[in-house]
């Protein structure tokens, strides 16, 4: 079989036929909390939330050494859980920044986020989409329910309005990530249209399992990740909670339980 197909490509490059190139899997690693890696079909590096040394990943300091390239950093709101580690990483790695435009001028303004990694192609508001890396990915911003204020070592500053990304990743998957948020009417616009949506579970300070679980029928994406759970106290909510409210729907298939430090590959 393998001279087979040898066999065929040798034919096919020398009679000048196109020879299909398969592409590259995207990549999704959980940092635990919100934070996520996505690495697309052609070697781009996307952080979201990137609080990678979380009290919940035990690994946190050696994966945020190993952070060495990464293309852009997306970040839903301007909470310390959220925010992480990105003004580290993108002095290290020249990250560019999206986010809301408040956003993006609090982070340059009260958290030492280099200016020069920011800028109008780079932010949008609710409901726009802007194009990045050459067309390899389209990110829309998606409104949430929550809050948004920043500490500063003076105190908390108005950081915009909360939201969350669907990240759209050529030749590749959806991404719905919700950001912190409760359940919304509007989630329903994005039925469809998500194939991977990474859902807050840990109630307190977003939506429980139960509500999260109502979030998902509604968009009915492929693929469910809870995530925003068990990293500080509060946090109640638990995929096993999550998994029985999915049931009540008859989508408890859809969920993808990820362990901190995993990866998911998304052909």
């Amino acid at each position: 079989m393998q001279r087979l197909f040898i066999l065929v490509i040798t034919i096919l490059t020398l009679t000048g036929l196109a020879v299909p190139v398969l592409a590259a899997p995207t990549e999704i690693t959980w940092y635990g909390q919100s934070a996520f890696r996505v690495v697309t079909t052609n070697g781009k590096v996307l952080l979201v939330d990137p609080w990678i040394a979380n009290p919940a990943n035990p690994n946190g300091k050696q994966d945020l050494e190993g952070l060495l390239k990464v293309d852009l950093i997306l970040i839903t709101h301007g909470h310390g859980d959220h925010i992480g580690n990105a003004v580290e990483i993108a002095k290290k790695t020249g990250a560019k920044l999206v986010a809301t435009f408040d956003l993006m001028k609090a982070l340059v303004a009260y958290a030492g986020l280099p200016e020069g990694q920011t800028g109008r192609p780079l932010t949008g508001s609710f409901g726009g989409q802007i194009p990045l890396l050459d067309g390899e990915v389209t990110v829309q911003f998606i409104p949430a329910a929550h809050g948004g204020s920043m500490d500063t070592p003076t105190g908390p500053v108005y950081a915009g309005q909360p939201g969350g990304f669907l990240i759209s990743v050529k030749n590749g998957p959806r991404i719905y990530h919700t950001g912190d948020t409760d359940l919304f009417g509007d989630m329903a616009l994005l039925h469809g249209q998500v194939d991977l949506m990474l859902v807050c579970i840990g109630d307190k300070f977003t939506m429980g399992p139960v509500r999260a679980a109502q979030a998902v029928e509604m968009v009915r994406p492929k693929m469910a990740v809870p995530m925003h759970f068990g990293t500080t106290s509060g946090q109640t909510g638990t995929p096993e909670q999550f998994k029985a409210a999915l049931r009540k729907y008859g989508l408890e298939l859809l969920m993808r339980q990820m362990k901190i430090g995993e990866t998911l590959t998304w052909k």
